[in-house]
């Protein structure tokens, strides 16, 4: 299963550490990261992929992000990037 996860939020130590701890103890694999921070504000969108495709695993993620962004102050989303990408298509 390919996921989206996308990070916005004011920036701090430790957002990109916090997810891949995360990721990595999900058996997420990065994909690839684009990551920016612009007048402090950081923005961040992540490719990854998991062999798993048990959606109770994604749910698990997704709490287990959700929860991080609330200690670090950022929202943290995590998708399934055929959602994720069907939701931003343009045409």
């Amino acid at each position: 299963m390919k996921l989206v996860v996308t990070v916005v939020g004011v920036d701090r130590v430790g957002i990109i550490a916090g997810i891949s701890t995360i990721l990595a103890n999900h058996k997420v694999n990065i994909l690839s990261i684009n990551q920016t921070i612009l007048d402090g504000l950081f923005n961040m969108i992540m490719m990854c992929e998991t062999e798993s495709e048990d959606v109770k695993d994604l749910t698990s993620i997704q709490e287990s992000l959700v929860t991080l962004g609330s200690e670090l102050g950022v929202e943290i989303r995590a998708q399934h990037a055929d959602i994720f990408l069907s939701m931003h298509r343009v045409g």
